[in-house]
């Protein structure tokens, strides 16, 4: 049962910058499509929205990162995203989390304010439907203190992914559609950044 006495809750910002990006094949966090390196970029769009905002990182990352930026170095370790969000909720387990993971050069401000106006606290999680699958997108997702313990128990039943966690608990997470499918867009190849070129030129 999830409790509704929760309408105060802090909201803190998560930037993913902890992956090794093999497909890719370079640092996707540390690309630069708005003039900075992404992982700044996304944080810096955070600040506007949470109470604080982290960058989430492998131990190693960390001292790479410029120290005017507040960083959240993994405590689960070879879990993926399901560690990076567990690591955060070990920290401050009583404020929900909008996690963003680093790979979204089209995401803008006026799409996450559409996912907090739109934010149920009375769920585990807010998020938007996939445009492409029409599964939910749990790295553009706002994970409520309520979801620590629904994830800790996906990942001792051996599941690791956050979207089947999600999916899993579905009839306790908001879904929504975005109002700009393609600030979903994730560019996890070399041939997805051509393609986010031509739409950042486009517009």
């Amino acid at each position: 049962m999830i409790s509704k006495d929760n309408n105060n809750i802090k909201l803190n910002g998560l930037v993913l910058a902890g992956g090794k990006s093999v497909r890719m094949g370079q640092d996707k966090s540390v690309m630069q499509w708005h003039g900075k390196e992404q992982r700044y970029y996304l944080a810096d769009m955070l600040k506007s929205l949470c109470n604080e905002v982290f960058i989430s990182c492998r131990a190693d990352q960390q001292n790479e990162i410029n120290a005017t930026y507040q960083t959240l170095p993994d405590v689960y370790t070879g879990i993926g995203p399901s560690g990076a969000i567990l690591t955060a909720f070990s920290k401050y387990p009583e404020t929900a989390w909008l996690v963003i993971a680093c790979d979204l050069p089209l995401l803008d401000t006026a799409t996450l304010q559409y996912l907090i106006a739109n934010r149920d606290t009375n769920k585990i999680a807010t998020t938007f439907e996939s445009p492409y699958d029409s599964l939910p997108e749990p790295l553009i997702t706002i994970w409520e203190p309520s979801s620590h313990n629904f994830l800790q128990e996906h990942i001792s039943g051996g599941f690791t992914c956050p979207r089947k966690a999600l999916i899993r608990n579905i009839e306790n997470v908001k879904v929504i559609k975005a109002p700009n499918p393609d600030a979903l867009m994730n560019a996890n190849t070399p041939e997805d950044v051509e393609k986010v070129k031509k739409l950042i030129h486009a517009s």
